[in-house]
């Protein structure tokens, strides 16, 4: 989860591979910046087991709960199209597509972003669900929750979502 108009591809691109290559299906909000990046490096790894999902909002503005301009990314291969409009200031409202991000993740890891990003932690901690913060420091996500971890390291990134992972299959 992550900024919807910067890629901050460095980290995004390490860790799509990342989870591409290590047998894992990648779900993102199906947008530009991170999830654009993300998925795209994630699409790149052949060959491999799992599959790009985007969760996407629906464009209030149009009928028949379409998706709003730029969604899905070009890199999504199985869209999940929503009729939930609520998102940024309001990512955290019952009519946004982010509970459902949140809640069919096994982990979710945060990016620098802005209010539709935070809403996604503060949605992880209220659910309490594993998440952890892939930044190089807290202001790059100011209102993080403080009980989200937030680790500046790639391998300190991994070693959180393996142990999350190992924990879940006991």
């Amino acid at each position: 989860m992550g900024s919807g108009s910067r890629r901050y591809e460095d980290r995004a691109s390490r860790v799509g591979a990342w989870i591409a290559g290590a047998g894992y299906h990648l779900l993102t909000g199906g947008g530009a910046g991170v999830m654009d990046a993300v998925t795209e490096a994630f699409v790149s790894v052949s060959p491999r087991a799992g599959l790009a999902l985007g969760i996407l909002p629906a464009d209030v503005e149009s009928s028949g709960a379409c998706p709003p301009s730029g969604y899905p990314n070009s890199w999504v291969e199985l869209v999940i199209q929503t009729h939930l409009s609520e998102r940024g200031t309001q990512g955290d409202g019952k009519f946004s597509r982010n509970h459902l991000n949140v809640l069919s993740s096994d982990v979710t890891i945060i990016f620098p972003g802005s209010s539709g990003t935070a809403s996604e932690a503060r949605l992880a901690v209220f659910y309490g669900r594993p998440c952890v913060a892939y930044l190089t420091s807290d202001d790059q996500l100011p209102t993080l929750p403080a009980s989200i971890p937030v680790e500046s390291s790639f391998d300190a990134v991994i070693e959180f979502v393996q142990n999350v992972l190992k924990s879940q299959t006991r």
